[in-house]
């Protein structure tokens, strides 16, 4: 009797042990193959202490970039860790006649050390407006993606922005000019081109409570055009400056990597630090959000859409600086090899800005000059993509060096910031 009863003790036990075993083993094996599902997915599980640090998981290194390649040069900053693949990439511009090297340098190893690749640029002019400093981010991701000496380190499908008041403007313009783009982060941005009617891209908008340059309330009634269905942050740091983010700042990386993790790197582990709201409020006066923030491709599980709420403080009913009314004229010609078509992108009182398109023919051109006639009391302020001669009223542009070369009907742009009044123009198209 005993020992029935000891063998059956003995078969309940096992078959507890193997039970449990094969519990353990589901979940070990659950657990690998969630991160298996995101191989960008890398470094420790995050915390409230290591979001904030001022270096992350990873070794960096950096090398120097000439000028050219339609920006004025800058730095490259980089995880050397290869053995996990490939890596997402920021490029950030700084403001109106600011140097990267002066005000937004501080960032870059601080990125790179989180698991990106960052491109800091200087800008063609310190003058650039922010049409001109958007195409040169997206000049500097080409650059960054296609001929740098870390090209292989840099997934070419996972790409992102930063810029600082004109600069910020800029990261307005690069992400509607090229909303595959998987992540933007404008820092007080300024932006008279335009609003952000047609942002596709996940945008993080941070403001200054006490910013005089660019107030509250211009950026209030900026972020305001954000469409609703994408995917947005607003932020307002208390008691910050126009200046405040040109020097090393905890608040606002920890508040900046999340955003870029969760949608360069898919990476959800960093969800808990903005949603559903701030994991630390501390140093942040007003706070608007739509969580819960899902990178592209993955579910939501049951969330709901938070409207925002304001961590203590008030808005500042500062005065809106600038404004723009959006254009839309479109012209075109033809020439030899190659075609041209004009488009008014923006104008406002006195000015305007200016989109070219130009279009290879049937066969590969190796260089190519636009030229026009300025209307009566126009005039030509600034170009980029492009090198503008004028005389009189006849203004031509031809090629930079890295833009002239053309596949039968590939196509190029270069904008421009004129002064005056918008209207239809002939253009001229030829290949040498």
């Amino acid at each position: 009797m005993y020992q029935g009863l000891r063998a059956r003790s003995t078969r309940t036990i096992v078959a507890a042990v193997v039970a449990v075993a094969g519990l353990l083993a589901a979940m070990l094996a659950f657990q690998p193959a969630a991160a298996a599902d995101n191989p960008y997915q890398r470094g420790p599980d995050p915390t409230t202490a290591s979001v904030a640090a001022s270096h992350g998981p990873f070794a960096t290194s950096q090398t120097s970039v000439a000028p050219g390649n339609g920006f004025n040069g800058g730095t490259i900053y980089y995880p050397t860790d290869t053995s996990a693949g490939t890596w997402g990439a920021v490029a950030i511009v700084p403001g109106y006649t600011a140097l990267f090297s002066n005000e937004e340098a501080w960032m870059g190893p601080w990125l790179s050390s989180f698991g990106f690749v960052v491109i800091g640029i200087e800008t063609n002019s310190r003058n650039d407006f922010d049409a001109a400093r958007g195409t040169q981010l997206l000049a500097a991701l080409d650059y960054l993606t296609q001929r740098s000496p870390v090209k292989d380190r840099v997934d070419t499908s996972r790409l992102s922005v930063i810029g600082h008041s004109m600069g910020g403007g800029g990261v307005v313009y690069a992400s509607e000019h090229r909303p595959s783009l998987k992540a933007a982060v404008a820092l007080a941005p300024f932006s008279p081109s335009q609003d952000m009617s047609t942002d596709q891209v996940p945008t993080m908008v941070m403001a200054g409570q006490n910013d005089t340059v660019v107030t509250p309330s211009y950026l209030d009634g900026l972020y305001a055009t954000m469409p609703a269905a994408t995917q947005s942050d607003f932020v307002q740091i208390a008691g910050a400056d126009h200046v405040w983010y040109t020097h090393p700042q905890t608040t606002e990386m920890r508040l900046l990597i999340p955003w870029l993790k969760i949608f360069v790197d898919d990476d959800t582990r960093y969800s808990q630090f903005l949603c559903p709201s701030l994991a630390d409020p501390s140093g942040v006066s007003i706070y608007h959000s739509k969580c819960p923030y899902v990178p592209p491709g993955a579910s939501t599980s049951g969330g709901t859409t938070d409207g925002g709420t304001t961590v203590g403080g008030t808005t500042d009913g500062g005065t809106t600086v600038g404004g723009t009314d959006s254009g839309g004229t479109t012209s075109g010609g033809t020439g030899d090899g190659c075609s041209a078509t004009y488009t008014t992108v923006n104008s406002w009182s006195g000015g305007f800005q200016g989109e070219v398109k130009v279009t290879a023919g049937a066969q590969p051109v190796s260089g190519w000059t636009v030229r026009w006639t300025l209307g009566s009391g126009q005039g030509i302020s600034q170009v980029w993509n492009g090198t503008a001669t004028t005389s009189g009223s006849d203004v031509s542009v031809r090629n930079v060096s890295y833009n002239g070369s053309l596949q039968p009907s590939a196509s190029t742009t270069f904008g421009f910031l004129g002064t005056g009044t918008p209207a239809d123009v002939s253009l001229s198209c030829t290949s040498p």
